[in-house]
């Protein structure tokens, strides 16, 4: 917490209590409030709405690679979690995003509690603001090894994926992910300029160009956060379901 939040007396306590009532979890979170300007920084506060919808350890871990699914104030975990997986390391990544990322990855459980427990203040020099560690960039350089390793143990068609997201930038930010061996087998766009075309030697597929689910597995990769929905609504309709059919990284 930084010294401007507030957080509930209670909060402390209801946590500690969840943790011994759950042994099976790892870190409990809790709900936050953005007590920022939400119109000034709709993106923070649209970040702060969409991890307190993300309650059980399934939600988080499946939404782990668009963001970081808990506010790292918010959050307290067991000391053996950090005596088996290790703690926060240093390097060009946000460390408390890389450290969530390395627990799911070992096994760790999460879970959040249903009551608003802090007051998330903002302010325009806090390091998620200054720092480059915490860039866009930065976070998909945090979860590209992750992403790969799950995409290798849960898509059956691995190396080959589908990616829902063609332009420039999404192509660069998932660099090294390709890098790393993940292969495209086709990309999905609604912009008419690029249906029909090949990126990188793959075509471009309009959503209603997908199979059914079971022929090929999905990774939407678009940053525009009021994308996400109609992609997540569009692939529901068509019966892919998230974590078997699909996984979203942005």
């Amino acid at each position: 917490m930084d010294a401007d939040d507030f957080c509930d007396p209670r909060r402390l306590r209801l946590q500690a209590d969840s943790l011994d009532q759950h042994p099976e979890l790892d870190l409990v979170a809790a709900r936050v409030r953005y007590a920022g300007d939400a119109e000034t920084n709709r993106g923070l506060a649209a970040y702060v709405d969409w991890t307190n919808e993300l309650l059980d350890h399934d939600a988080v871990a499946l939404h782990r690679f668009v963001e970081s699914p808990v506010v790292h104030p918010s959050v307290v975990f067991r000391r053996a979690a950090v005596e088996r997986w290790g703690g926060y390391r240093d390097g060009p990544f946000p460390e408390d995003y890389e450290l969530w990322l390395r627990w799911l990855d070992s096994g760790a459980r999460f879970a959040k509690l249903e009551q608003t427990l802090l007051h998330w203040t903002d302010s325009p020099d806090r390091l998620t603001r200054a720092d480059p560690r915490y860039s866009v960039e930065a976070f998909f350089r945090a979860k590209t090894p992750y992403l790969a390793r799950w995409l290798q143990a849960r898509n059956p068609r691995h190396p080959r994926t589908v990616v829902w997201g063609a332009g420039r930038t999404t192509r660069k930010r998932l660099a090294p992910l390709f890098e790393s061996g993940v292969e495209v087998e086709a990309w999905v766009d609604v912009d008419a300029k690029k249906i029909g075309q090949t990126v990188d030697g793959a075509p471009v597929w309009a959503p209603d160009r997908l199979p059914p689910p079971g022929q090929f597995f999905v990774l939407t990769a678009v940053g525009k956060r009021d994308a996400r929905p109609l992609i997540r609504t569009e692939l529901t309709r068509r019966g892919y379901r998230l974590g078997r059919d699909w996984i979203a990284c942005a």
